[in-house]
């Protein structure tokens, strides 16, 4: 029996890095957006080259289990040599793969990152099996025995699923935490509450909260910071209509600004922890499965899992691959000790 098993996608993912890549930025009206550019026609020289394995599934097994929680992934790959190269992967960590899928007849998922000179990617994604896990590849008999499960981001057909893992987790009282991802929250509040209400966890990125509430930040405070301490009214109006259920966590990621929970009774802020920034790939799936695995150790102490969660993410922004870079509790509570001012902002309701 596992502690905790992770639903989601696995890939292998090549990291490429060029001195020529240049970020072009492009003003309208009404909004401005960043394009990564190469030069048309030409012949780019790579500068730095790396391949691993990825996928928010694997991503955040691979966290449990480095972080101590016997952990078991489900997934689906198609029986390629990158599926091979997950598989061998998996030979040097303790994650059981005994509920994982395997289908001959589709490719493995496949993700070529793009890395800019300012540590942020684009990414080109293939979704290949992780699009078609189908409810009859579940293997519900260990979720029904585990203590809690993971349920990373679901795209395509695979989401189709997503409240059937919810419901059947909460109705075996099993602990839920759900990224629902933007291909769940684009199918509406009403279906996105249903998902929330067997949820004691809840992460999203700030887009997706945008998303999944129809809230934005009001365009002329959107750029404003705290004043005496306190959280954005806008943000607490998400906060509040995110949590539906008595005991929930909801936690909203703001990338290199940090990240915001509410659990009902207080706001909480945690700024991110200070390191250099190689890649950013992975550094949700670090943030949240910390988050989730450290309210179980520190006894659902929100304050001391926003830290551990935002240090751990450190270390995997800090290096080229997903998995890369990955934390104990040792490791994490040894770096916290040695940054006593490092400390979250909180604000009662």
């Amino acid at each position: 029996m596992n502690d905790i098993i992770t639903i989601g996608s696995a890939t292998m993912d090549v990291f490429v890095e060029c001195d020529d890549a240049n970020i072009v930025s492009v003003s309208s009206k009404d909004k401005k957006s960043d394009f990564m550019s190469y030069r048309y026609g030409s012949k780019i020289e790579i500068s730095n080259f790396a391949s691993n394995v990825g996928g928010g599934g694997v991503n955040t097994a691979t966290n449990f289990a480095n972080l101590g929680y016997k952990t078991g992934a489900i997934f689906k790959v198609g029986d390629d040599i990158y599926s091979q190269g997950i598989f061998e992967f998996f030979k040097s960590t303790n994650v059981d793969l005994s509920s994982a899928v395997q289908d001959p007849k589709d490719s493995t998922g496949f993700s070529i990152i793009l890395t800019s000179f300012e540590g942020d990617r684009t990414v080109l994604a293939h979704r290949g099996a992780n699009a078609h896990l189908r409810k009859s590849d579940i293997d519900f008999e260990a979720i029904k025995n585990a203590k809690f499960i993971y349920v990373a981001p679901l795209n395509g057909e695979s989401n189709r699923i997503l409240d059937d893992i919810v419901y059947f987790a909460g109705e075996h009282g099993v602990y839920v935490c759900v990224n629902a991802g933007s291909t769940g929250i684009k199918k509406g509040f009403n279906y996105l509450k249903k998902i929330l209400d067997f949820a004691q966890i809840v992460v999203m990125n700030k887009e997706e909260a945008f998303l999944a509430t129809g809230i934005t930040l009001r365009p002329d405070t959107r750029e404003e910071k705290f004043s005496q301490n306190l959280i954005h009214p806008d943000l607490k109006a998400i906060f509040k209509k995110l949590k539906v259920a008595d005991y929930q966590v909801i936690v909203v990621t703001d990338g290199g600004n940090g990240a915001y929970a509410y659990d009902g009774k207080r706001y909480y802020y945690c700024p991110c922890f200070d390191g250099p920034v190689t890649s950013t790939l992975g550094a949700g799936d670090a943030f949240a499965s910390t988050f989730c695995a450290s309210l179980q150790r520190y006894n659902k102490d929100i304050e001391k899992a926003l830290i551990a969660a935002s240090v751990n993410s450190a270390g995997v922004v800090s290096e080229f691959g997903a998995t890369q870079g990955l934390l104990t509790f040792d490791e994490i509570e040894s770096k916290i000790a040695e940054h006593p001012d490092f400390k979250c902002i909180t604000e009662n309701e």
